[in-house]
């Protein structure tokens, strides 16, 4: 007999997931927006008032429970500049990845060009 799945206790789980974190961030969030000024680290935009929900708190480390009282690992970017971070984070690591399996070019342009010069020049 397959048994159904229990959505209620699903539906609590995740509740309770989705608040604690959004209490966690809201800690360390008004702390990082205490220390630094509403600007983001990257491209120097400022924000205020209803923008201010644009500008994010970003892990140095990306370990969002590393969160030190002196903010250290903490810079406040925006939401693009954010993005940015993480998606050049994640390309790096799947670069890094294809380069340990195998050589990063493996086409060589100018491998014939000495016999193909020969024959020309014949």
């Amino acid at each position: 007999m397959i048994k159904k799945p229990d959505h209620a206790r699903l539906d609590r789980i995740v509740l309770a997931a989705r608040q604690q974190r959004e209490v966690r961030e809201t800690g360390y969030r008004d702390r990082a927006l205490k220390l630094y000024p509403w600007l983001c680290g990257r491209c120097g935009r400022e924000f205020s008032g209803a923008r201010l929900s644009e500008l994010t708190v970003h892990h140095k480390d990306h370990n969002h429970d590393n969160n030190p009282a002196d903010g250290s690992n903490w810079e406040l970017l925006c939401l693009y500049c954010h993005d940015n971070e993480h998606a050049r984070v994640l390309e790096e690591a799947t670069r890094s990845r294809e380069v340990g399996a195998q050589a990063v070019a493996t086409h060589s342009p100018f491998a014939d060009l000495q016999a193909l010069l020969k024959k020309k020049s014949a």
